[in-house]
């Protein structure tokens, strides 16, 4: 689990297809200070949320961590079109008992939303962004989204596929999202609230009416 704030940034080392999806490679050094977790970057094993999805470090020689990416994550986020050099934003996932500083952030991607628009506002940015196919029922006005691993509150919702959020400049100089322009491409998490949320209610399977007069709830 994580938690939307991102810690620090770092540079893609190596990136390529595998056989079974992607490997890359990461310098985790930058964790390695008084980070909101305590000192130390990561060990063998650990959960780190690269840019969004929830990455497993499969090898540590020193502060070069090895991920190995499945097919089923690669074709859910924009890690297919990541290329060496490439800044990620980087957060290990929280302890037990650790402060919730954003919102519940899984690693589990929906999809890849689109840079509709990006506009100065003062020192801080509005950005609109497409809402991901079928995942519009899980965005409301004032909720929460992840986008490349960082927590934002929905400003707006423009109409039935779109939605704004805004960054304050601490946000612009944490993370990655300061350098998005328009039609690119960002790692979008649907709030884990809403999912289920929206399951309960019915919306994956049509709740109706008559449905529920059926089930005698009427």
């Amino acid at each position: 689990m994580f938690t939307g704030i991102v810690e620090t940034r770092s540079r893609i080392l190596e990136i390529g297809k595998t056989s079974s999806g992607f490997g890359l490679r990461i310098d985790l050094a930058p964790l390695a200070g008084d980070g909101a977790w305590g000192t130390g970057h990561a060990g063998l094993g650990d959960s780190i949320a690269v840019s969004g999805p929830c990455l497993t470090v499969s090898s540590l020689e020193g502060s070069i961590a090895a991920f190995d990416v499945v097919a089923e994550t690669a074709s859910r986020t924009t890690i297919p079109d990541w290329r060496p050099g490439r800044l990620v934003n980087l957060e290990r996932s929280v302890p037990a008992g650790g402060r919730m500083g954003g919102h519940f952030v899984t690693g589990h991607i929906d999809g890849r939303a689109r840079v509709l628009a990006v506009r100065r506002v003062g020192e801080g940015l509005e950005i609109d962004f497409a809402i991901p196919a079928g995942c519009g029922q899980f965005v409301a006005e004032k909720g929460s989204v992840a986008l490349d691993g960082t927590s934002l509150t929905v400003a707006r919702l423009l109409n039935d596929s779109g939605f704004r959020v805004a960054l304050v400049p601490h946000t612009l100089g944490a993370t990655t999202l300061c350098d998005v322009k328009t039609g690119d491409e960002v790692n979008f998490e649907a709030d884990i609230l809403a999912r289920y949320a929206a399951r309960l209610m019915g919306v994956d399977h049509g709740l109706t009416e008559e449905k529920l007069r059926d089930a005698g709830f009427m």
